[in-house]
């Protein structure tokens, strides 16, 4: 029955997914207007990092270990977040198991739409600027950011390919928008702090493409809903 209840959520989350790609997609335009961001060697450090893992994930022995240790901490971190307690961590080549107080769908799923490596890189460049000049090393981090991005794709699109325990607890359809949607999202989040935009923007756009979602939506389910009546009383006519 939850799993159901769940399928349903999941159907009625499929417009908010629109809604964040296409917010997001507007947002990376407004910063890639923006003359300063489009020029020189910033342009590209992001997505040469991104292009630098894909061709070491393609043609090197994949480092398992180091995603599944990324795996087990993300879900420690978030249960830590959720006020949960974390126990014995085991990381291995094959897998790993974080023992937890307590989980749910976030904590479960977190592993699939949270980068760690991503996180840490760009945390430890904002927290570096507090107290020394991080700007001329911009471009060398934007590449760390676009390369460690790239790890968390490649192995949430290669993991989700195999059996996931994660996935299946929670239902196919739920899991998948919701790994979705909170990847765009942290997409958007990302463009925010490494670019001009700002969340103000950000809330703005999301906020005008949920409505226009919903509101297509709306009228789609109307319109089937009275097509459908109208076969029906043609029938029974």
């Amino acid at each position: 029955m939850l799993k159901l209840v769940k399928f349903i959520v999941g159907v009625a989350l499929l417009p908010l997914c629109w809604s964040v790609s296409v917010a997001v997609y507007n947002l990376y335009q407004s910063t890639a207007d923006v003359e300063v961001v489009a020029s020189g060697l910033e342009a590209w450090s992001l997505p040469a990092g991104f292009g630098i893992w894909l061709l070491l994930f393609f043609l090197l022995p994949r480092p398992f270990r180091t995603y599944v240790l990324a795996h087990e901490l993300t879900h420690a971190l978030w249960a830590v977040l959720m006020g949960a307690k974390v126990g014995r961590i085991k990381v291995g080549k094959n897998g790993g198991h974080v023992e937890l107080s307590k989980s749910n769908f976030i904590i479960t799923l977190a592993p699939y739409f949270f980068p760690l490596y991503c996180f840490l890189v760009i945390a430890g460049y904002y927290a570096a600027g507090l107290r020394f000049d991080v700007a001329p090393y911009k471009t060398w981090w934007l590449g760390a950011v676009g390369f460690t991005w790239g790890f968390h794709i490649t192995f949430t699109i290669y993991m989700l390919m195999e059996r996931q325990p994660d996935v299946q607890e929670h239902g196919h359809l739920f899991s998948y928008v919701v790994i979705y949607f909170m990847n765009v999202l942290l997409m958007g989040i990302w463009i925010v702090l490494i670019g001009f935009p700002t969340f103000g923007t950000f809330a703005e756009l999301m906020a005008e493409h949920v409505r226009e979602a919903y509101a297509c939506a709306f009228e789609w389910c109307v319109t089937a809903w009275n097509y459908s009546m109208a076969k029906v009383d043609a029938r029974s006519g």
